[in-house]
C-alpha cells in the first residue's frame, strides 16, 4: 500500500511540476535532440507507452543527454522506460523536427527488431503494451500515428514530427 502511495505520489509531482520543467527548459536547453524507437516484436507488433505525466501512447524514448550520443541516449531511454536491452544492428528510420509550442526539437526515430525485453516498474511509465499496427489503442498521439503509418508504407514521409 505504501509503494502505491509512493508511486502516485511521484506521478502527482511529475504532473505538477512537468509545465515548469518544460518552461526551465525552454530557457535553458533551447534546441532539444530526442530519440524514439519502433520496437517490433517477432509477430510484427509495436511497442507503445502511455507514461505517468501526460495523455496518450506514444513510442518509447526520450531526450539525449549532454555529450551522449544519439545511440547511447536509445539505448539509455529503452532500457530505462521499458527494460528493452538491444541485442542487434537498430535502422535510422527518420530524423524530424518538432517546432509545436514554442519548441525546437530533433527527434530520430531508429526501428528496433533484436532485443531483450525485462521490463521494471518505474515512475515514469504507467503502462507498456504490444499492439498489432492496425488494432491500435484509443490515444496514440497524434505525430506517433503519422510515423507508424509512414513505417507501414501508408504515407510518405515527412521531416516533422
Amino acid at each position: 500500500m505504501l509503494q502505491r502511495f509512493q508511486r502516485r505520489l511521484v506521478a502527482t509531482g511529475y504532473q505538477v511540476l512537468n509545465p515548469l520543467r518544460l518552461a526551465v527548459r525552454k530557457l535553458w536547453y533551447p534546441i532539444t535532440v530526442g530519440v524514439r524507437a519502433i520496437v517490433e516484436n517477432e509477430d510484427g507488433h509495436i511497442l507503445f507507452v502511455r507514461h505517468t505525466y501526460i495523455d496518450g501512447w506514444y513510442f518509447p524514448g526520450g531526450g539525449v543527454k549532454r555529450r551522449e550520443t544519439v545511440r547511447t541516449g536509445l539505448h539509455r531511454e529503452l532500457c530505462e522506460e521499458v527494460g528493452v536491452t538491444v541485442t542487434g544492428p537498430i535502422e535510422l528510420f527518420g530524423v524530424y523536427s518538432n517546432f509545436y509550442g514554442y519548441k525546437s526539437d530533433h527527434i530520430a526515430l531508429f526501428v528496433v527488431r533484436n532485443y531483450d525485453m525485462n521490463f521494471r516498474a518505474n515512475q515514469e511509465i504507467a503502462e507498456y503494451r504490444f499492439f498489432h499496427p492496425a488494432q491500435l489503442p484509443d490515444g496514440i498521439r497524434p505525430g506517433t500515428l503519422a510515423r507508424l503509418e509512414e513505417y507501414r508504407g501508408l504515407r510518405e514521409k515527412a521531416f516533422e514530427w
